[in-house]
């Protein structure tokens, strides 16, 4: 018997293309999922990049390749989303429906949105060669907020445009990499305080069925079990950083074995990899079809 214990990760923005639901689609059951799902989705503009286009796409994409895999697919030991990828986890794990989980994306990017609007000129910066504590204080001093930490020495702050060049000098000065990101809603900081409470009544407005795996939580990388913290950590982390470094270490510490990530994108599969080595960790982009993936898996699975 297979002692493999399966990590599914589900990305956030980012990673999102034209062809991204076209894998997934080969399988009948996923091709009428994903129709499904983008029937109820407005018409998207040619922008799959906006926040409002995005968030749900990114969700149907996931959920798609869970459809498209689950039948050959062990069941999941942990599933872990960044970002949007947390309510795409749900859906994975059995607790909301796809559709469910599209109409909460949606209605998701929209109240980021409304904050962006109500305090516009907002941005990230990737910041890469200070150690943790020294890019919150550095990104303070400017008027940002760590977003995501993404590594020991690697974070994503968000704050005023106006300041951004200066953050960026300062991060040079420091000896350090930073990088201005094409995003312009400051997400995961407190710039989206206004939009927490309206996703967390929609959460307890929506039905939750028992939960077939736990889904990691971005704000603290606990394990979460029931709706009552899934609305909780959900909501907050909206306004809160992810901290994705922790959520890495506790998917090694729960004595995952094998990684897949759902997609679209693959960068989550790369920061496991370098940080787990010893973690099988691959993303269903490496594959050009559903049975590399169920082949991959199947060898995993033994090693």
């Amino acid at each position: 018997m297979s002692r493999a214990r399966l990590l599914l990760l589900c990305p956030g923005q980012g990673g999102q293309h034209e062809g991204m639901f076209d894998l997934a689609r080969t399988s009948p059951a996923a091709d009428a999922l994903i129709a499904r799902m983008l029937a109820t989705q407005p018409a998207a503009s040619d922008d799959i990049f906006a926040n409002r286009n995005a968030q749900p796409l990114i969700v149907t994409a996931t959920l798609g390749m869970w459809e498209a895999i689950r039948e050959f697919a062990p069941p999941p030991a942990l599933v872990a989303g960044y970002s949007i990828g947390e309510l795409s986890a749900y859906g994975v794990a059995g607790a909301i429906t796809p559709q469910q989980a599209v109409t909460l994306a949606a209605q998701r990017a929209q109240w980021m949105d409304d904050c962006q609007q109500a305090a516009p000129g907002q941005v990230l910066v990737s910041i890469t060669g200070l150690v943790l504590a020294q890019a919150n204080a550095l990104a303070a001093a400017h008027g940002y907020h760590v977003s995501i930490e993404t590594g020991e020495d690697t974070c994503i702050a968000g704050g005023p445009a106006a300041q951004a060049e200066t953050l960026l000098q300062a991060i040079e000065s420091a000896g350090a990499r930073g990088k201005r990101l094409p995003v312009a809603v400051a997400s995961h900081t407190p710039y989206m305080l206004g939009a927490v409470e309206p996703l967390a009544q929609a959460l307890r407005a929506t039905t939750f069925q028992p939960l077939q795996a736990p889904v990691l939580a971005g704000i603290d990388a606990s394990a979460v079990h029931d709706q009552q913290r899934a609305v909780e950590t959900l909501s907050h982390q909206l306004a809160e950083p992810i901290r994705w470094l922790a959520c890495m270490d506790a998917a090694a510490e729960a004595g995952i074995t094998v990684a897949l990530e759902l997609g679209p994108g693959g960068a989550l599969s790369r920061m496991l990899q370098n940080r787990h080595p010893h973690i099988a960790t691959r993303s269903v982009a490496d594959f050009r079809t559903l049975d590399g993936i169920r082949k991959w898996l199947a060898r995993a699975a033994e090693d």
